[in-house]
């Protein structure tokens, strides 16, 4: 079976989980669009920089055209809204681990194209459009496909690990709402 085989069944449960909170925002409304992207600033930036420590570089070259921290705070700048604290990456010690956060980190990009077609026109929404190079998604996958599994727990750990930050986040913010 292949890596990403293990990770989309053993993270089936957190997928959905994210999936319905993030589902509860309606992006047609500022506010509740501001708290969406406070919630995802809350994981992306320091999951990005977690990934880029650990040597990402190394496994995907096109690393740095993936990256969309910048585009989610210029997103959140454009909306005149702060920027909240972000909590704490999980560590990622290992090739399995790398691929473990990115396949989250990756598929959101595909939630997120689903979810842009929600947002006015009038709103911001460079963070969930990003401009990849044709065919980016498909050499993750590839990638992923490629890689030998060596230790398949290590990569459903950080995946279920930065999950668990995208609900805790939602939670967060959606409690800071009077």
């Amino acid at each position: 079976m292949s890596l990403r085989s293990v990770l989309r069944a053993q993270t089936a449960d957190c997928h959905a989980e994210v999936d319905k909170l993030f589902g509860t925002f309606d992006l047609s409304n500022r506010e509740q669009y501001k708290t969406f992207l406070r919630a995802h600033a809350r994981v992306v930036p320091a999951a990005e920089d977690a990934l880029e420590e650990a040597g990402i570089a190394r496994l995907l070259p096109d690393w740095w055209g993936r990256r969309r921290a910048h585009l989610l705070l210029a997103d959140l700048r454009e909306l005149g809204d702060p920027l909240p604290p972000c909590l704490a990456p999980p560590a990622l010690q290992s090739q399995p681990a790398l691929w473990g956060a990115l396949y989250v980190l990756e598929g959101s990009k595909l939630g997120g194209a689903l979810l842009a077609k929600s947002v006015p026109g009038h709103l911001p929404s460079s963070y969930l459009t990003p401009q990849a190079p044709k065919g980016a998604m498909r050499i993750f996958m590839d990638r992923l496909d490629a890689d030998d599994g060596d230790d398949p727990d290590a990569a459903v750990s950080a995946a279920r690990s930065v999950f668990d930050l995208f609900l805790e986040a939602g939670q967060l913010e959606l409690e800071a709402i009077p």
